[in-house]
């Protein structure tokens, strides 16, 4: 053999050696449970108790994963993604997620905080000019605010906007009258309709979740100077290689979009959502960074773990280590704990710039939730929580209205029970 023909298969060798390592790099190291200090057979548990809520049909599938120490331990998913097409949820499914893109959208923001492009206490109107002169409703007409809601403010939900139908008829009625929710409108416009609206309360003093991460993405786009999208691909999902998390499904991947189901709560699932006639089928012009993009368990698995990580994944830094204290650290102020919906108390529960936190236990409220967890959920019921302490990030997955705790708090317990060591 020629010494250039042996060069060749050398270089050909090198090169698939490179690129077997830099796809492994991609991904989440996995482990056994024990050698992170785990129980294999308390979490077997997890598998008793999902596939019990399947056959009693109160979801149609789920998947439930959990890192200790970085390494996947357990990754499984259950049941159907699509039951009248007979569909096994798959380890790939893509999934609404809702509500859990407010952290995203946050750490985005942040990553402009830690460059000085962006400010925690700058006024939401240094970048969208209608906050400048913003009102709050009192009694019944709308009066100057005390001051301008800020970028803080919006990062943890006490900027005094609402999500509308917050009890007052005249509120609402104007509301209804911005038509906040015409076709087509781009993310500016909508944010330019909310500035004109009153708000619920005076900024900083009341925590009410609300569109003010939607606006903060407006802010990302000002201060970064590109569409909010093209931001987070460049900086997030590029570097964190969260290849299928986005505001809609492209064609090819359609087939893998799990359907979400309405449940009475006995027994009967309802269609309402199918990859056939689903809104995600096509890229919205209101990107909505409060709850407008799709994930998968991989995907936003690896975005956890880098704030679980203090802020780096795979080598890459993606935010400082003491920016990512502020995500897991309550940030709400003392006249405005704990934080609520409606009659709701979550108590021993604030926020952080992301997150919700837990700063006390509670016997009322998620008993099992020690102090130090931070996390979140979305509207299809899906739900993340990490314990720093128990160097635990754990997710759940399904695509079920309405909104339930139900899955997370199953299963919350028996994991935390399978901590060993």
């Amino acid at each position: 053999m020629s010494t250039s023909s042996n060069w060749l298969k050398l270089a050909y060798s090198l090169g698939c050696l490179c690129l077997t390592t830099t796809l492994f790099a991609a991904e989440l190291p996995v482990a056994k449970p024990e050698s992170v200090g785990m129980s294999a057979e308390k979490l077997r548990e997890v598998d008793r108790i999902v596939e019990d809520l399947i056959a009693k049909k109160r979801l149609a599938g789920a998947q439930v994963a959990v890192t200790r120490k970085g390494k996947v331990v357990y990754n499984k998913s259950f049941g159907r993604m699509d039951i009248e097409a007979g569909k096994a949820m798959r380890e790939d499914a893509i999934i609404r997620i809702y509500s859990m893109s407010k952290s995203i959208t946050t750490a985005a923001a942040l990553m402009l905080y830690d460059e000085g492009k962006i400010g925690l206490d700058d006024a939401v109107s240094k970048y969208i000019p209608e906050f400048k002169e913003v009102t709050v409703w009192d009694g019944d007409k709308a009066v100057p605010a005390k001051r301008e809601p800020t970028v803080r403010d919006l990062m943890r939900h006490t900027a005094g906007l609402t999500y509308g139908g917050i009890g007052n008829a005249e509120v609402d009625k104007l509301f209804k009258q911005a038509d906040l929710f015409s076709k087509g409108q781009t993310l500016a416009e909508f944010s330019a309709k909310m500035g004109k609206l009153p708000l619920k309360y005076e900024p900083g003093t009341e925590w009410m979740y609300s569109f003010s991460v939607d606006i903060l993405g407006r802010v990302i786009e000002v201060a970064a100077g590109k569409p909010f999208d093209v931001f987070l691909q460049e900086r997030i999902f590029n570097p964190l290689d969260m290849k299928d998390t986005g505001f809609y499904v492209p064609a090819e991947k359609l087939e893998r979009l799990a359907t979400v189901y309405n449940s009475d709560g006995k027994g009967t699932l309802k269609p309402v959502d199918v990859p056939a006639t689903s809104s995600y089928r096509t890229k919205p012009g209101m990107l909505s960074g409060g709850g407008g993009l799709v994930s998968t368990m991989r995907d936003y698995l690896r975005f956890l773990q880098m704030v679980a990580n203090g802020g780096k994944l795979d080598g890459k830094r993606v935010l400082k280590e003491k920016t990512v204290a502020l995500m897991t650290h309550n940030e709400v102020p003392e006249v405005a704990m704990p934080i609520r919906f409606g009659k709701e108390m979550r108590e021993g529960v604030g926020f952080g710039l992301g997150f919700n936190v837990r700063v006390a236990t509670s016997d009322k409220w998620d008993p099992a939730g020690p102090v130090g967890e931070w996390g979140w959920g979305g509207m299809a019921s899906t739900h993340y929580w990490a314990s720093p302490k128990d160097d635990l990030v754990v997710v759940t997955m399904e695509q079920t209205l309405p909104y339930s705790f139900m899955l997370e708090w199953a299963v919350k317990q028996p994991i935390y029970d399978a901590i060993v060591k």
